[in-house]
């Protein structure tokens, strides 16, 4: 299962994701990500992944579609170092 709030404030907008980035939640993911991109109106869009507990191969394809669009990332230790390995994966532009 896989929690996803938006939170909105004045200088920020915080898509929060919670529980399992697995199928078939990687649609929704990608839907709401889209739609609070479109809305900033000139704030900072973060992808709070902080409470994420398992991360699929697609939600890892997820994650790496966000870091090629310089989604910008709150996360704990262990997210942090999946991003990281995710990072190290990309292909070079």
């Amino acid at each position: 299962m896989l929690k996803i709030s938006v939170v909105e404030g004045p200088r920020r907008c915080r898509l929060v994701l919670e529980g399992m980035l697995i199928e078939p939640w990687i649609a929704e993911v990608i839907s709401e990500y889209t739609k609070a991109k479109g809305q900033l109106e000139g704030r900072e869009l973060v992808i709070d992944i902080t409470n994420l507990s398992a991360v699929s191969p697609a939600g890892e394809s997820v994650l790496l579609l966000l870091l090629d669009d310089n989604a910008k990332f709150l996360s704990g230790v262990f997210m942090k170092e999946v991003l990281k390995q995710l990072a190290s994966r990309r292909q070079p532009k």
